[in-house]
């Protein structure tokens, strides 16, 4: 992908976001991994509205050279991207909204992750998402810790593809905007019947039904 074609992806890929209702407001941002530095959404920019030509580009060092202000997330944005490319090295861009079934689950406290095996897709699409306790937007704390994350799931054998930041939103990764993006709809949706199913908390795909999926689809879990 072109930095011209990363431009043109991002902005389509937020205005889908935008009109499906996954981000509101200036909530959310989007970044792409270039050969030689990154693309991010500006600060307060609604995710609906972006201009191709006004995204924030920055350097490999993650110092600006133009656009519109960068995202207070790049920081964050970077720590995923030096994490996960261990992992997975096609790791190209991350997705971050305030998706609201997602950040409902965390006021209740769920517990270290934010979803049980609850449905096949989710297994095999999004795979485990461990939920960061609270931090202000933009704190440094968040992103080693969403670091550390991605560190110690990779080494067990269980690359991740998303974080849940509580109060504030699922961070998700892959190797293109629409393919990160497929990685969130899948989450908020998951998110969603678990928020609809209410006190039944219905119970988790058994060990080998999990089993099956990772011999049929290499499933994440």
């Amino acid at each position: 992908m072109t930095e011209n074609q990363a431009r043109e992806e991002i902005c389509r890929v937020g205005c889908s976001l935008f009109e499906r209702g996954y981000v509101h407001a200036t909530a959310g941002n989007i970044s792409v991994r270039l050969d030689d530095g990154f693309l991010i959404t500006p600060t307060d920019a609604c995710l609906g509205f972006l201009d191709p030509a006004r995204l924030a580009r920055l350097d490999a060092d993650g110092m600006q050279t133009g656009g519109d202000r960068a995202s207070k997330t790049i920081a964050l944005h970077t720590r995923i991207y030096a994490a996960a490319r261990k992992f997975d090295a096609q790791t190209a861009c991350v997705i971050h909204t305030h998706s609201t079934h997602c950040v409902a689950l965390t006021l209740n406290a769920p517990g270290d992750e934010l979803l049980p095996a609850l449905t096949p897709y989710f297994v095999m699409k999004v795979g485990h998402v461990p939920l960061i306790p609270y931090h202000r937007p933009g704190a440094p704390e968040a992103a080693e810790q969403v670091a550390q994350a991605i560190e110690r799931f990779g080494a067990a054998g269980k690359p991740l593809r998303a974080v849940m930041l509580e109060r504030l939103g699922p961070n998700v990764w892959h190797e293109t905007p629409a393919s990160a993006m497929a990685v969130l709809e899948e989450l908020e949706e998951t998110a969603r019947l678990q928020m609809l199913t209410g006190a039944a908390r219905p119970a988790p795909l058994a060990a080998d039904q999990i089993d099956e999926l990772r011999t049929a689809f290499g499933a994440r879990w």
